[in-house]
């Protein structure tokens, strides 16, 4: 039996919520314009980068700064698909702004499995690959202030798996790594990043087809356990059978900021 954890951390889409549903599609804001043709060679990305594994720290200073980065970033596309000048400033706000307007749905077990958790008197935090208002996008979902910390790859300046994200995560909990147990569905930033960093991790494969995906995951490494339903979770973080910590690199605290 592994030690207690004193923190639970989730990714946030794919774990928590799923089905970003905008009010628009990306065809009709291309074809609005009058550039359907365009949108052929764009596809139906509306954010643009950054990578997973980006560090971004230059762009991460303020809200004001991200979101200049992120609508240069759009024109960037833009330009590269051939659409006119005169035509990218109107197009770039109209994407940006329908992209801003997308809601996603929250799993149905969410709430209550927080609530145990809750119970248990763990600190539960959010960390996702995700834009500079994560905290408004958790109240669209209905869950307004269920997590005592909330890091957003836009604000700590990297995306997951990148390790300056976790870093900022871990002392933002004031945890050293083997206090936290990270879950999420994506295995290279919910497990893999998080074991490199020294927490310990469960991987989430919900079982429907249109949620897990085609590919399978790699095979289970000892320190990590798999669900497929949040509603193990608390079974789970009560047996203690977490696995154990493969490595520490990661200290909590001010120094261990990236």
């Amino acid at each position: 039996m592994s030690p207690a954890v004193d923190a639970v951390i989730f990714d946030f889409f794919g774990t928590l919520t799923y089905t970003v549903v905008h009010p628009e599609t990306h065809a009709a804001v291309f074809a609005r314009h009058g550039l359907a043709a365009h949108h052929a060679a764009w596809g139906d990305q509306w954010a643009v980068g950054p990578a997973d594994g980006e560090e971004h720290a230059d762009h991460s200073g303020s809200r004001d700064a991200y979101r200049r980065w992120e609508l240069d970033r759009l024109r960037t596309r833009a330009r590269d698909c051939g659409v006119p000048e005169d035509k990218i400033e109107l197009l770039v706000g109209d994407l940006d702004r329908v992209h801003e307007r997308a809601v996603g749905v929250r799993y149905e077990e969410v709430t209550e499995v927080l609530a145990e958790l809750r119970r248990r008197r763990l600190i539960l935090a959010v960390c996702s690959n995700w834009g500079w208002d994560l905290e408004a996008a958790l109240a669209e979902v209905g869950l307004a202030h269920a997590f005592d910390v909330v890091i957003s790859s836009a604000r700590a300046g990297a995306r997951k798996p990148h390790p300056r994200i976790y870093r900022t995560l871990l002392t933002e909990c004031g945890l050293r790594p083997a206090q936290a147990l990270f879950v999420g569905d994506s295995w290279h930033a919910d497990v893999e990043g998080p074991l490199a960093a020294g927490m310990r991790a469960v991987h989430l494969r919900r079982t429907e087809p249109a949620v897990r995906g085609a590919a399978d995951p790699p095979p289970l490494p000892e320190s990590v356990r798999r669900i497929a339903d949040l509603r193990e979770l608390p079974g789970l973080v009560d047996s203690g059978d977490l696995g154990g910590v493969q490595r520490d690199r990661t200290r909590a605290g001010p120094e261990g900021r990236g």
